[in-house]
């Protein structure tokens, strides 16, 4: 017993305690009929045996989810975490990972893959991306999807295209394209105060009703968190 964590052997004792009182119980069921008057033995025998059998039932049955519970580790039982928790906040990367850098304004941003040419984004540039939105609030929930945005009926879709630095996009996308070159992954976190929850109506803007209402759930409610993480391609930028 000495190797057993203290509160092990504490919940083990519980155990042995409810494991007694049943068979407590089994005896005082029988101990009471025998004191019956006018009980024929039969009567006795009918009745004790069913009380007996759910004393020791119920004994036995939180005995082991006593035990159970004593060599059932933690993180069996812990909720498991979701894909974006705490992204962008690692420290250190994971190994072979490049780290995210936090820019002056609160802007996140990771390059999966740098871009090549003599055209980098600035204040100016115009801008040809393909997007992927999500709100971090609701575990990584797509509300933009340039993908989805196919007129035609090809599965291409169409990219998002405006210019840096107009007004047309979320300050913190701006922010966060800054730099990139024609080819160029990277992926950006938008803190609240850069995104709809001040800018709302700018591009991107949801491409359906149901990604509509996935986003409004979260910026109309001021005690969600309305961070947004975005994955974003370049695949034009002059």
């Amino acid at each position: 017993h000495e190797c057993l964590h203290p509160q092990m052997m504490q919940q083990l004792r519980s155990c042995l305690a409810f494991l007694a009182l049943a068979h407590c119980l089994s005896h005082s069921n029988g101990y009471t009929l025998h004191h019956r008057r006018g009980t024929t033995a039969k009567q006795k025998a009918a009745i004790e045996q069913p009380n007996r059998r759910t004393a020791i039932t119920t004994g036995v049955s939180v005995a082991i989810l006593g035990i159970t519970n004593v060599f059932t580790p933690k993180e069996a039982n812990a909720e498991p975490p979701t894909e974006f928790k705490n992204v962008g906040a690692q420290a250190p990367a994971p190994e072979g990972e490049r780290p995210f850098e936090t820019l002056p304004n609160g802007v996140k941003i990771k390059d999966f893959r740098v871009g090549s040419g003599d055209a980098v984004v600035g204040k100016g540039s115009k801008v040809s991306v393909q997007c992927t939105g999500r709100l971090l609030n609701l575990n990584g929930v797509v509300f933009y999807n340039t993908k989805k945005n196919d007129p035609d009926g090809f599965g291409e879709g169409r990219p998002l295209n405006f210019e840096v630095g107009s007004g047309a996009a979320l300050p913190g996308l701006e922010n966060g394209l800054m730099g990139m070159q024609k080819g160029g992954i990277r992926r950006i976190i938008v803190p609240p105060e850069l995104g709809y929850t001040k800018f709302p109506g700018l591009e991107p803007i949801p491409i359906n009703d149901v990604d509509q209402r996935a986003l409004d759930s979260v910026i109309k409610n001021p005690r969600r968190d309305a961070t947004l993480l975005f994955d974003v391609k370049l695949e034009r930028v002059k």
